[in-house]
């Protein structure tokens, strides 16, 4: 039986990788079940804030990636909703699975014009754009689209895809408490050799890492903010990411500042996505006390590879204490994250290892839950009736 063509809209996508979780959500969506649709990805050629184009693609002309994925690069002078209007005419495709909410080129306009194209089942993937913290930052004009969205029924016949009950409860509240809204998560990334070799942890030494972007969202001046406390013991804390608001990291920069002598802070730059595995091999801790996750792949990617967490309780990981694989602490809490950073200072390799295994054990589950990619194949080929 032939194979279903899934159309997918996305801002950035591969080789790209400062988005962040977009593209990995979509390029391990694409990833783990290209045995059972083809993909064909419309997206830009440049990567998030750049303005080069990637220079391994033809731009404004299908690039083959392989025998089930396309992907449609179009470059800043040619993308217009002409042309977007003449790709989707040209393309053959069952199914359209859109990214996001508020993009002009990538989400609105393919929205409207593949709903005209009768019997198209169509997706659209909030990516946490509706969540209470990402909704309060330029709320009017979001406020002002919606009302505008919802008269002209931009929404109605289409299906949500929400990866946590959380999501699910924003777009009833946000879009339409009768929308049709399909809840599963984010798929993880498949990773191959998952032989890490971890590094020896003493007490009395801590190596901690972020590997997300130096940001409000991320939390980062907060983070740095909990260990001017800490005043025994050795620590390292890396920062990987890009820095996207420089008043934002001049703020951050003043706190490093103030560390005290037994506290190094260094931001380590970008890193792609190839590379993440091997930086968290470094490491004993990820330390990410976000403001919100949708779905957090780096918080999965370092169970994966054995590094235990400590974040906020503003991510879908929750419980971490109680599976002993890190800690998921509440941002009014600032004692509890001195406490917990204090106590990962003095741990010893014999605790360590527990919560190194457990961390691992759990990742490696998440990453093989055939349950999760059934449930996607299931999505794609039902038969939605309104």
């Amino acid at each position: 039986m032939k194979k279903k063509t899934i159309l997918i809209f996305i801002d950035w996508y591969l080789p790209g990788y400062k988005a962040g979780g977009p593209i990995t959500s979509v390029a391990n969506l694409v990833s783990h079940l290209s045995n059972d649709f083809n993909f064909k990805i419309i997206t830009t050629d440049t990567d998030y804030l750049e303005t080069e184009p990637y220079p391994d693609v033809e731009s404004n002309k299908w690039n083959i990636i392989n025998n089930s994925t396309e992907v449609y690069y179009f470059s800043t002078v040619q993308i217009s909703i002409k042309n977007i209007k003449n790709l989707i005419a040209t393309t053959d495709f069952d199914i359209v699975y859109i990214n996001g909410i508020y993009s002009f080129y990538f989400s609105i306009i393919p929205l409207y014009l593949t709903k005209k194209r009768a019997g198209k089942k169509i997706f659209v993937a909030s990516r946490g754009m509706l969540s209470e913290h990402a909704f309060s930052r330029k709320s009017l004009k979001k406020n002002v689209f919606l009302k505008i969205a919802k008269f002209l029924g931009l929404y109605k016949n289409i299906i949500f895809h929400a990866t946590s009950d959380d999501e699910f409860n924003s777009i009833k509240k946000i879009i339409n408490k009768n929308a049709t809204i399909k809840v599963i998560p984010n798929l993880p990334k498949r990773i191959k050799n998952l032989s890490i070799k971890q590094i020896t942890k003493n007490s009395g030494e801590l190596r901690i890492v972020s590997i997300a972007r130096i940001s409000e969202e991320k939390n980062t001046l907060f983070a740095l903010e909990q260990l001017l406390s800490i005043k025994t013991g050795k620590i390292i804390f890396d920062l990987y990411g890009s820095i996207n608001n420089k008043s934002y990291w001049q703020k951050c920069l003043e706190v490093i500042e103030k560390m005290p002598i037994n506290i190094k802070v260094t931001h380590k730059g970008k890193i792609t996505n190839t590379e993440v595995m091997s930086v968290f091999s470094k490491y004993h801790f990820s330390f990410m006390p976000s403001l919100g996750e949708n779905f957090g792949h780096s918080i999965l990617e370092s169970f994966i590879a054995g590094i235990p967490v400590i974040t906020s309780q503003n991510t879908p990981w929750r419980n971490l204490s109680d599976k002993k694989i890190g800690w998921d602490i509440d941002l009014q809490n600032i004692d509890k994250f001195t406490e917990v950073i204090d106590k990962c200072v003095n741990m010893s390799q014999n605790e360590y290892s527990i919560l190194e295994k457990n961390a691992k054990a759990f990742g490696k589950n998440v990453m093989e839950d055939k349950e999760i990619i059934n449930r996607y194949k299931e999505l794609f080929k039902l038969n939605m009736k309104y």
